[in-house]
């Protein structure tokens, strides 16, 4: 496949991976929707094409490595937006949120900045094993917090969730088209651009309030972190297994490894708010 069939693939998996993301919170909840929205889809062929386009370590390594350090700056990303909207004034709707979305981004763009420049020779996979850590305490401490992770009670139709699915297709298909350009350390940071998040986020809020998206934060952030977790085995399953192979099982040991143990933390989490508030007799 060439460089605009990978483009054309990449942009449509994210297209339809927004519209599961927002369509499974609105369904199911931020609790359960924040899980299902996270396992790891879009890294599943951008891990796959960087590693057919050139199938040595000394450059996807590096490239798998800066994958964790993205996806921590999405956890901040998505935390960001259950603490900004608190600090943006009272505003008209569509005023806080083409603020909060510029403030959140800007910190995304310059983590991203700050993350590329500090691994400018190459990011190891101690650097990506460190993120992928933090990463997950991270998303437990923000979990410890009780926040309603409401369902969508209004009605979404076909042409907003095809919108939702064109604006993440666009932007991962841009983001893709920029690794293609850039070194592997760009590549592992576009591969990662919260564009899903930002649009499940923006959609969100427009269809739902802001209740919903809010309660999805914690959720997500944790269930991120099975990304993270994929590309640090993707290091040793696709030149070991081949890549549809070992693309299948970093898939499955992704989801057992994270967003599995993530689901039960979240249900007990859940249960235990559940039993405090209504003690036994």
């Amino acid at each position: 496949m060439g460089p605009q069939g990978q483009i054309l693939l990449a942009a449509l998996l994210a297209g339809l991976v927004a519209i599961a993301v927002t369509v499974a919170i609105e369904k199911f909840g931020g609790l359960i929707g924040g899980i299902l929205g996270t396992i790891p889809t879009t890294i599943v062929p951008a891990a796959a094409f960087m590693w057919l386009a050139e199938p040595t370590d000394a450059a996807f390594q590096p490239a798998m490595g800066m994958v964790p350090v993205g996806m921590l700056l999405n956890a901040i990303f998505l935390w960001l937006w259950r603490v900004v909207p608190t600090k943006v004034p009272d505003w008209s709707f569509g005023k806080r949120l083409i603020t909060i979305t510029v403030i959140n981004l800007s910190v995304w763009f310059g983590g991203a900045a700050l993350s590329v420049t500090l691994f400018s020779e190459q990011a190891s996979m101690t650097v990506g094993l460190g993120a992928l850590l933090i990463g997950v305490i991270l998303g437990l401490w923000i979990t410890l917090e009780h926040r309603h992770a409401p369902r969508g009670h209004n009605k979404v139709g076909p042409l907003t969730l095809a919108m939702r699915g064109v604006a993440a297709a666009t932007a991962i298909g841009v983001a893709v088209w920029l690794s293609q350009l850039g070194s592997p350390l760009l590549a592992g940071m576009a591969s990662v651009f919260p564009a899903i998040f930002l649009t499940s986020m923006v959609a969100l809020w427009i269809a739902q309030g802001e209740d919903v998206p809010s309660g999805a934060v914690g959720p997500m952030m944790l269930g991120a972190m099975s990304v993270s977790f994929y590309a640090l085995l993707a290091t040793y399953t696709l030149p070991e297994f081949g890549v549809i192979v070992g693309s299948v099982i970093t898939w499955l040991a992704s989801i057992a490894a994270i967003s599995v143990p993530a689901a039960f933390w979240l249900r007990f989490r859940a249960n235990r708010r559940v039993e405090a508030q209504n003690p036994a007799p």
